[in-house]
């Protein structure tokens, strides 16, 4: 548990994740609460679920280059290549 926080924290992930959250994040913002966005019908339980709602992938994106990394480096290519 402690390397899987050692990479997370790494500034390359931390930086691809950024990236990830706010593309993916924009883009589930605008499909989950858009038209409460467009009506101005924030109030605290939304913004509390919009922020969720980029949350998860940053941490999706986090999790998944951090497994990678632990992965390639016991030498685990994963599966063949399908043909």
């Amino acid at each position: 548990m402690r390397e899987t926080l050692r990479l997370a924290r790494q500034p390359a992930i931390v930086r691809r994740a950024l990236k990830y959250a706010l593309v993916v994040g924009a883009i589930l913002l605008g499909i989950n609460h858009g038209d409460a966005l467009l009506r101005g019908e924030v109030d605290r339980t939304r913004a509390w679920r919009m922020a969720l709602t980029v949350l998860v992938p940053y941490v999706v994106s986090t999790l998944s280059s951090v497994g990678a990394i632990q992965q390639l480096s016991q030498g685990k290519d994963g599966p063949p290549p399908s043909r």
